[in-house]
This record gives C-alpha cells, sequence and structure tokens, in this order.
C-alpha cells in the first residue's frame, strides 16, 4: 500500500487537511516551516502526489461527501435521495460515510477520510458533532452545512427543521384535543435536536398552565424499541392520556405495545409522532405526525453548497406541519 497524506501528516506532525494544502501549493494557512516540515516528510516518504489532492483545495472536483450517522430512523432515506437527485443534476458524484452514534473517533476518523480525498463540499447528516471534532472540520477549507440538525448561537451552518417548534407544535396539538397529561417519550436529551424538543414541549405545557412531572419524558435514542419500553413505563407509572413520540419508529413501538398491553389507540391513549415518514401511513391506526420536509434539506444541501454565497450562509428552517391521521 503507498504512502497517504496521513502518513505524512503524522510524521510532520501537522493535519492532513495542511499536508494537501501545501502539496496543492496554497500558501494562505501556513507557516513557511510548516511546508518545509511537510516536503521533508514527502520526501523520506517518497509520496507521489496525484491529482486528487489538487482537486481538494482548488474546488475542482466534482465529489460531494455525505456524512451521516448509525441512528436507527428512517428520515435520512429522504434527505439521500434529495442530495443525489440535485447532485446528478449538476454533474456531481456523492460518495456517503457513516459517522457512528455519539462517537468522536468515529466522526474523526470519517471526516479524516473525507478532507484527504478531493471532495467539493461536506453535508454531514443528523451529525451531532462533538465539540473535539470542532477545529478539524472547521480546518479542512472545504465548505460543509449540517442536515436536519441545528446549533445554537451560530456554532455552524445548517438546514434543519425548527426543532423547538417540533416539540411546541406538537405538544399543542394533543392539547388542542383535550390533553394535559402527555409525554414525551424517546427523547435524547443529551443531543442538540433532544433538548431543543423537549424545550418546545415544555414550554407548551407552561404556555397553557400545565406542570410536567419528571416521569413524564422518557429518555431514549428515537428507536422502535425506545417507543415499546416508554409505552411500557407508561402503562405502569403514570397515568398519561397521549405523548409525542420522538420519531416515526419510536410511534410504532408505542402502538404496538400497547396492543400488547390492551390500551387501544387513540381511545385510551393518543399519540403524535416526529417525522412524517411514510411509515406513519403502513400502520394501523394510521399515525398522526409533525411532518418534516426532509428531500427539500437535501436539495437546498446542495444548491447552498453549490451557491456563491455559502462563505455567509448560517441557517434555514425547511417548513414542518401537522399531518392528522388516526392515532390522534
Amino acid at each position: 500500500m503507498g504512502t497517504t497524506i496521513k502518513d505524512i501528516a503524522k510524521l510532520a506532525g501537522v493535519s492532513p487537511a495542511t499536508v494537501s494544502r501545501v502539496l496543492s501549493g496554497q500558501t494562505d494557512f501556513y507557516s513557511e516551516k510548516t511546508a518545509k516540515k511537510v516536503k521533508q516528510a514527502v520526501k523520506k516518504l517518497g509520496y507521489q502526489k496525484n491529482t486528487s489532492a489538487v482537486e481538494l483545495v482548488t474546488q475542482k472536483s466534482h465529489v460531494l461527501a455525505v456524512i451521516i450517522s448509525t441512528i436507527q430512523t428512517n428520515a435520512a432515506d429522504q434527505i439521500i435521495d434529495g442530495i443525489q437527485e440535485t447532485a446528478m443534476k449538476n454533474g456531481l458524484d456523492v460518495i456517503i460515510l457513516y459517522a457512528g452514534e455519539k462517537n468522536p473517533d468515529l466522526q474523526r476518523r470519517a471526516l479524516e477520510t473525507v478532507i484527504e480525498r478531493a471532495v467539493m463540499g461536506i453535508l454531514l447528516v443528523a451529525i451531532d458533532l462533538n465539540t473535539k471534532n470542532d477545529a478539524l472540520l472547521r480546518s479542512a477549507n472545504i465548505p460543509f452545512l449540517f442536515l436536519s440538525i441545528g446549533f445554537l448561537k451560530g456554532r455552524f451552518p445548517f438546514i434543519s427543521s425548527d426543532d423547538f417548534q417540533v416539540g411546541y407544535q406538537a405538544t399543542k396539538y394533543l392539547m388542542d384535543k383535550g390533553h394535559t397529561k402527555i409525554g414525551f417519550a424517546a427523547a435524547d436529551p443529551e443531543t442538540v435536536i433532544g433538548q431543543l424538543r423537549l424545550a418546545g414541549y415544555w414550554k407548551a405545557l407552561s404556555s397553557n398552565h400545565v406542570t410536567p412531572k419528571l416521569d413524564w419524558v422518557y429518555d431514549g435514542e428515537f428507536t422502535y424499541d425506545d417507543g415499546i419500553a416508554a409505552m411500557s413505563y407508561y402503562e405502569q407509572h403514570t397515568d398519561l392520556t397521549a405523548a409525542v413520540a420522538s420519531s416515526d419508529l419510536a410511534a410504532i413501538g408505542m402502538l404496538n405495545q400497547a396492543q400488547k398491553l390492551g390500551i387501544q389507540v387513540p381511545n385510551d391513549f393518543a399519540v403524535i409522532s416526529i417525522d412524517g415518514t411514510f411509515l406513519c401511513t403502513i400502520m394501523r391506526p394510521q399515525i398522526t405526525s409533525v411532518t418534516q420536509s426532509f428531500r427539500e434539506m437535501g436539495v437546498k444541501g446542495v444548491e447552498t453548497l453549490l451557491s456563491q454565497s455559502i462563505k455567509q450562509f448560517k441557517s434555514l428552517y425547511t417548513p414542518i406541519k401537522i399531518t392528522e391521521r388516526q392515532s390522534s
């Protein structure tokens, strides 16, 4: 196996991104001392520069990198469809890498893999990036954008639903249906998405003078199994009459477990899910949802990276809507 940019970076004591810039002759981002160390490492290792290293920094590449988490929901499918369709229309190829879930080491490996290749931009789908990897992403000098996740205080540019409003509108919908004892199931409070949605949930309750109990919120990670566990917990420990499910899969878990426990949905217990994918329509009863514009996130993500204003871009919220079905 030949010498790689990672090998040079390790020997020179710099980042792979810095090596790529030195090899491509870009002088704005490193010192002459750094360039000398890189060139010495190149000579010692016998590295042969190829065109992909040049394309990486000159932005001539026609490859778009998509980094995606392995979280167990199906929402990313529509985002990828939007990315692929828009990329093809613009003559771009797409590569997809997985970065695990809440794993800073896997995130770093995915970023390094992208950085040492020739890509024109990076789209990070539902990646709650560990702060340890912020500097690596920013130093790559490659346009990037987060999709389906928002950040506070302008940490990163993103295109996403307004997750505060997602939590707020889901809860308000159930309250408008006459419910006051409403749970929130499987919203991971350790993630930005979970924190924002829970904040919206609490705001909707407090605006209607309802004080939630601690056991109304059941932690989880948006999965089917978390939905099953949440419904079992609610049945045994609470007197709730409705709940917001953090994803369509979590909602399906809740409905299936409700049937097993003899709970009728929606007569005994109402459920509204977050996402609104096709899964909502294949269940019986069909699931009421806060429907997100996932495909639009993918389309606008590619269009934004291709635009001349990407450096000034901060954030964009795509539309959400309540799709009423049979579970509420």
